[in-house]
């Protein structure tokens, strides 16, 4: 956006929120997010009922592990360049224009990859509740998450990471 005159509230310039870098995953984990960016645009904006994110992709970088929620519903729109959705069900494209939902308790692990050569733009929108698990079927990973926000990472069996 970055317009002449900065908006006022409630309105923002979502280039003005301040970007976080990388993943607060275990170190074991963190290799492939590290490239990524998200500005939180709902806290910025004070939404407390659901998240919204702007999250910048480079090439090679991926949004997340695969994983799916317990009780949260999540929302994804690709904005700019192309990702590999990958899901239980396989691989596919999606470009600019496409959305992806994946309903909160449906066992379907998911996560995007930018296979792509230049950076991919997504816009991730969720629901808050108080307390909920994630689980990530492809490494020996569970969090518990608070109000959307990691409270926990642990192992599968409960015990806890070397950081």
């Amino acid at each position: 956006m970055s317009p002449a005159k900065k908006p006022d509230p409630p309105a923002l310039d979502p280039l003005a929120v301040a970007p976080l870098k990388g993943s607060p995953y275990p170190p074991v984990y963190r290799g492939p997010l590290e490239g990524r960016m998200r500005r939180r645009l709902g806290e910025a904006l004070e939404l407390t009922k659901f998240g919204v994110n702007l999250c910048h992709l480079p090439p090679g970088g991926w949004s997340s592990q695969r994983h799916w929620h317990s009780s949260q519903d999540e929302f994804v729109y690709v904005l700019e360049g192309e990702v590999t959705l990958i899901t239980d069900a396989g691989e596919q494209v999606l470009g600019p224009g496409a959305a992806a939902g994946f309903p909160a308790g449906r066992a379907d692990g998911h996560h995007f990859v930018n296979r792509g050569s230049v950076t991919a733009v997504l816009l991730e929108v969720g629901d808050r509740p108080a307390q909920e698990s994630v689980d990530y079927p492809d490494i020996d990973m569970k969090a518990d998450l608070v109000r959307g926000r990691p409270g926990r990472f642990t192992r599968k069996d409960g015990s806890d990471f070397d950081w």
